[in-house]
C-alpha cells in the first residue's frame, strides 16, 4: 500500500499535476494527524470520565497516540514544502505570477506590499495572523502539545503495568484534563490554519467545530475497525460485542452531531446569501463538485443513520465493520471537499475530479498509518493494560 502511494505521488509530479499532488498530500497528511490525535483524545476522555468499560481497549488508541509525533512531522514537512516550492499560476485577481503550491491566497510573495502587482488589501489586513513564521509556529505548538501529552499518557500507562497502584492512573487523569483544555481551545485554530486558510478570503466560525466532529468520527471509525480486525485475528478475545456496541453508539451519535454542524454552517450561509460567505459554497455547487458535495452528506449522515440506528446492527461485527469502512472513506471525501475546490479548482468533469492520484495517495497513507500504528502496538508488553484499576469492570462489561 505504501508503494502504491509513492507511485501515485511520483505520477502526480511527473505528469505535471504538482498542485493537485500537493493538495492530496495535505489532505492525507491532515487526515493522518487527525486520526492519530483522536487516539489521544479518546484516552483523555476515558480517564477524565473515569470510564471503566473502555479500560481493556485503551492500548489501541494509545498506539494511535504513538503515531502522532511522526504524523505531525509528516504534515509539517508537506506544509513547509507546499509553502516554499513555487510554480507559475494565477493570483486572486487572475493575473499570471509565481505562486506557492499551498496557501497561495495568503503566502504569495508581495501580497501584503502596497504597489506590488500581487497586493491584496483583504489579505494585508489579516497579515498579522496569516504570515509564514507565525503560521508555522502555531502548527508546531498545536501538534507538539498534542504529541507530548499523548506520549505522557502512553508512558504512564506502561509504568502502571510495571508498578500497579493508583499513582500513574492519577497522573494520567491530570494529564488528560490538561490535554482536553488545550485541545478544546486549539483544535478550531488548527483547522482554521491548516484547512480554512487555503481560502483566506472566506471564514466561518463553525468551521473549527465542524472539523473537530470530522476528526472525532473519522478517528472513532479507525479505532473501531482496528478493534474488529484484531478481535477477528484472535489478538484481543476479551473484547466483546458489548464493547463494540459502545463504539457503535459513539459513531452513530457523533455522526449526527457532525451532520448538525454541516447543516448549520451550510444553512446559515445559504440563508444569509452574503456574497463573501456564499462564495465558498458556490464553488462546491459547480457541476464538477456538486455530485461529490451531496454524496458527502449521504455517506456521512445516511450511512450511520440507516445502518447503525438499531441495537442489533451495533452488535453485528460484519455490519459495524462495513459501516466503519464507509465512514473512513466518507470523511476522506469530507476533507477532499474542504480542500480541492479552493486549491486545484474544477477539472473537465465531476467523474475525473477523483482519479488515480487521489486513490493511490490515500491508499499509501492508509498503509503508512497501519504500519506505524501496528508497530507502536507491537511494542506494548500486553495488549490490555493489565494493572489498570478499572480493568475488571471492562472485562465484565455488559449492556
Amino acid at each position: 500500500m505504501i508503494a502504491i502511494g509513492v507511485i501515485g505521488i511520483a505520477f502526480g509530479f511527473l505528469s505535471g499535476s504538482g498542485e493537485r499532488t500537493f493538495s492530496n498530500l495535505l489532505l492525507n497528511g491532515y487526515y493522518l494527524a487527525c486520526v492519530s490525535t483522536c487516539g489521544v483524545l479518546f484516552c483523555a476522555i476515558q480517564y477524565v470520565a473515569q470510564a471503566g468499560w473502555s479500560a481493556s481497549i485503551l492500548r489501541i488508541p494509545q498506539a494511535f497516540a504513538g503515531v502522532l509525533p511522526k504524523a505531525a512531522v509528516i504534515l509539517l514537512v508537506i506544509i513547509c514544502a507546499g509553502l516554499y516550492f513555487t510554480h507559475p499560476g494565477l493570483n486572486v485577481d487572475g493575473k499570471e505570477t509565481i505562486v506557492p503550491y499551498l496557501y497561495k491566497q495568503w503566502a504569495l510573495k508581495g501580497i501584503t506590499t502596497p504597489g506590488d502587482p500581487n497586493y491584496n488589501d483583504i489579505i494585508a489586513g489579516k497579515s498579522g495572523f496569516l504570515n509564514v513564521p507565525f503560521f508555522l509556529i502555531r502548527l508546531v505548538t498545536y501538534l507538539g502539545c498534542y504529541s507530548l501529552l499523548g506520549w505522557l499518557l502512553v508512558k504512564y500507562s506502561n509504568n502502571e503495568d510495571e508498578l500497579g497502584g493508583m499513582f500513574n492512573y492519577n497522573k494520567s487523569y491530570k494529564i488528560s484534563i490538561i490535554f482536553l483544555v488545550i485541545f478544546g481551545f486549539t483544535v478550531p485554530l488548527f483547522a482554521f490554519d491548516t484547512i480554512m486558510s487555503l481560502e483566506a478570503h472566506w471564514f466561518s466560525t463553525m468551521f473549527g467545530w465542524y472539523n473537530f466532529a470530522a476528526l472525532w468520527v473519522g478517528g472513532l471509525s479507525v479505532i473501531t475497525l482496528t478493534l474488529i480486525l484484531l478481535k477477528e485475528g484472535g489478538y484481543i478475545p476479551w473484547v466483546t460485542e458489548d464493547h463494540l456496541h459502545n463504539m457503535g453508539q459513539l459513531l452513530f451519535g457523533f455522526s449526527i452531531f457532525w451532520t448538525y454542524l454541516w447543516f448549520a454552517q451550510f444553512l446559515l450561509t445559504w440563508y444569509a446569501n452574503i456574497p463573501e460567505e456564499a462564495a465558498y459554497f458556490y464553488k462546491r455547487w459547480e457541476p464538477e463538485f456538486k455530485p461529490w458535495f451531496w454524496l458527502n452528506i449521504i455517506i456521512n449522515f445516511a450511512t450511520p443513520l440507516l445502518v447503525l440506528m438499531s441495537r442489533d446492527s451495533k452488535r453485528a461485527i460484519k455490519v459495524l465493520k462495513v459501516a466503519c469502512i464507509i465512514l473512513i472513506c466518507g470523511h476522506w471525501l469530507d476533507y477532499w471537499q474542504m480542500i480541492m475546490p479552493g486549491t486545484t479548482g474544477p477539472q473537465s468533469s465531476w467523474m475525473v475530479e477523483i482519479g488515480p492520484i487521489e486513490i493511490a495517495i490515500f491508499i499509501g497513507f492508509a498503509g503508512l498509518f497501519m504500519f506505524m500504528m501496528l508497530t507502536a502496538l507491537s511494542k506494548f508488553k500486553s495488549l490490555a493494560p493489565k494493572k489498570h484499576p478499572l480493568l475488571e469492570e471492562s472485562l465484565h462489561h455488559h449492556i
